[in-house]
């Protein structure tokens, strides 16, 4: 089998180690994540549009046909799947077997930004225009990357109310060129993949700015594992290929941005969808 990274990060390639349930292929696959059951949850762009396997590839469910349009983000925190609908502009969470939780936007209907050239949007607006991801906080609330076509982190309370929002288009801190994925460090810190501006932001709960991550491809998508380390799906860039970047040791935000524990051990070489 095919080996890929180094050392520690040693990963060999698994051919056809999930197949689509009813012998069609997978539509493109947006986003992979899994629970704490180590269950596996495809996120694809036809119905139905989340395929969900065991650990060892097995088939256990699908679901999400009619509730999702057009799949981009998808996260699974505890007992909660969050899930973004980036063409429908609407932000949902499910149960884990598929029941819709909270879902907040209106199907169809896209705040104003303006002209959009090469998804640098005019101006920035209010949720959603063709929203990224969605995750859940800490303390309670509901953060989501708006990026398509918006500039903007907004924040949500439990129940759905806009609570504030922050960004504009630009490439100065603070500012989003497609803001495409979110994680989070112990503090509770947001890291936001600025992905047009090739580099992780990191703000605090309320959006005040404290670092950044740069020399990377455009990421795609930045999730934490049970290891504690940050791993990003970076587009292709400066001629080398798509990669999926393991950081060396976990990764953490103080008040300024840590970028020494951020560099990356290992690359592999990949494929990532927008």
């Amino acid at each position: 089998m095919a080996q890929m990274g180094t050392g520690k990060y040693t990963y060999e390639l698994i051919r056809d180690f999930v197949k689509s349930p009813d012998g069609e292929p997978f539509g493109l696959i947006s986003r992979v994540a899994a629970d704490d059951e180590d269950r596996i949850y495809v996120f694809q762009r036809r119905d139905p549009p989340v395929v969900v396997f065991d650990r060892n590839g097995k088939h256990l469910a699908s679901w999400g046909a009619g509730d999702v349009t057009d799949p981009h983000g998808l996260k699974v925190i505890g007992d909660t799947v969050y899930t973004t609908d980036r063409s429908d502009s609407v932000a949902k969470s499910f149960s884990l077997d598929g029941k819709v939780k909270l879902a907040l936007g209106t199907k169809g209907q896209h705040s104003d930004t303006g002209k959009v050239t090469n998804w640098l949007v005019e101006r920035a607006a209010g949720p959603f225009n063709h929203p990224t991801e969605m995750l859940p906080h800490p303390n309670g609330d509901i953060y989501i990357t708006d990026g398509y076509r918006n500039a903007r982190v907004h924040r949500f309370s439990a129940d759905g109310k806009l609570k504030a929002s922050w960004g504009a288009p630009g490439s100065a801190p603070g500012q989003f060129h497609l803001p495409h994925s979110i994680a989070l460090d112990d503090k509770g810190n947001l890291l936001v993949a600025d992905r047009s501006n090739r580099r992780i932001q990191i703000f605090t709960p309320d959006g005040d700015y404290l670092g950044e991550w740069t020399g990377m491809g455009g990421p795609n998508d930045i999730s934490r594992g049970k290891d504690g380390n940050y791993y990003i799906a970076e587009q292709e860039a400066d001629g080398n290929p798509a990669y999926c970047t393991d950081p060396t040791g976990p990764c953490s935000s103080s008040s300024k941005a840590d970028t020494s524990t951020a560099s990356a051990s290992t690359r592999a070489a990949t494929s990532t969808p927008g």
